[in-house]
């Protein structure tokens, strides 16, 4: 199987990297000094259990992309629509597209361009981030990912897809309510990637102060409220697992505070103003979430 990777970030890297150092066909999108070193360098992937640089195509080409038979959709989505109308006509009809994105919201845009029957969804469990000299480190418990199709046509190749990623020596499992863990990987990325960013801190930082341990509760309480307002299959004390799972992320720095670093637009509206504009089309009020949003995005928009 010929795969492609959209978006050579730490979370395409790192499992692109394990499925070409597998021995599949693997193609890699980037662009900047991030291609340029691949190009030059490789991409290499550490972890606490092993260190290696794979060799491989990486291209801007989107036309180098005709021939996969999996795109495995790896952006911000920020940058969703705009990188899914460039692959629109250069795809192959029977190629299947997954996306590793956060948020809930990503499934809908990309049903809406390549047709709900080629979707898949994926939650995607790891820690890891980029390093300056363009290393993916990976830490913390080994990453997984629990994965789903849109369409129950697609049910019968999702074992394909579980077997292609467990030879690569990924956790792998196929799921029929993808929608449902992606929520609760959401109820996650809301209560701690917002807030995290706003203060400029490590997940750590919100079990050390007590108000901002509160802060983090009553957004997760408001996220499942909404959650559950939408018809989504989530209990009320969710939070109580969300914020143990916290607990062993505490040296984890979120995503969107790494993007706020490096001075790169922000998941915000995909992660936390999703919940909003929900809760307020589906009348749950929203408002420890709503000041972070608007207090996160006044910040990132005058930096």
């Amino acid at each position: 199987m010929k795969i492609g990777v959209a978006g050579t970030g730490a979370v395409g890297g790192y499992f692109g990297g394990l499925l070409k150092k597998a021995g599949n066909e693997v193609i890699f999108l980037a662009r900047g000094n991030n291609l340029e070193r691949m190009r030059e360098n490789g991409l290499t992937i550490e972890s606490d259990s092993e260190s290696f640089t794979v060799d491989a195509t990486f291209t801007d080409c989107y036309e180098d992309f005709m021939d996969v038979d999996l795109l495995l959709f790896c952006v911000k989505s920020t940058s969703t629509m705009d990188m899914a109308e460039r692959f629109t006509h250069v795809l192959k009809e029977s190629c299947m597209i997954m996306t590793l994105q956060n948020g809930v919201d990503n499934e809908e845009f990309l049903a809406s361009i390549f047709g709900s029957d080629r979707i898949l969804s994926a939650a995607a469990y790891i820690q890891a981030g980029v390093t300056e000299s363009g290393t993916v480190k990976q830490i913390g418990v080994p990453p997984k990912l629990v994965f789903g199709a849109l369409e129950e046509d697609l049910q019968e190749r999702l074992s394909v897809i579980q077997e292609l990623f467990n030879i690569a020596n990924i956790e792998a499992y196929p799921t029929r309510d993808i929608l449902k863990i992606k929520w609760k990987k959401l109820l996650w990325n809301v209560t701690f990637n917002p807030l995290t960013a706003l203060i400029e801190a490590k997940v750590g930082a919100i079990y050390e102060d007590k108000g901002l341990k509160e802060t983090a509760i009553k957004i997760c309480q408001e996220a499942i409220a909404v959650a559950r307002a939408a018809g989504v299959e989530i209990e009320e004390d969710q939070y109580e697992t969300v914020m143990m799972q916290g607990q062993f992320a505490q040296g984890h720095q979120t995503s969107m505070l790494q993007d706020k670093h490096k001075g790169k637009p922000l998941e915000l509206d995909s992660i936390a103003g999703y919940i909003v504009k929900k809760g307020k089309e589906l009348g749950v009020e929203t408002p420890v979430l709503n000041t972070i949003y608007h207090l996160l995005n006044f910040q990132t928009r005058n930096d």
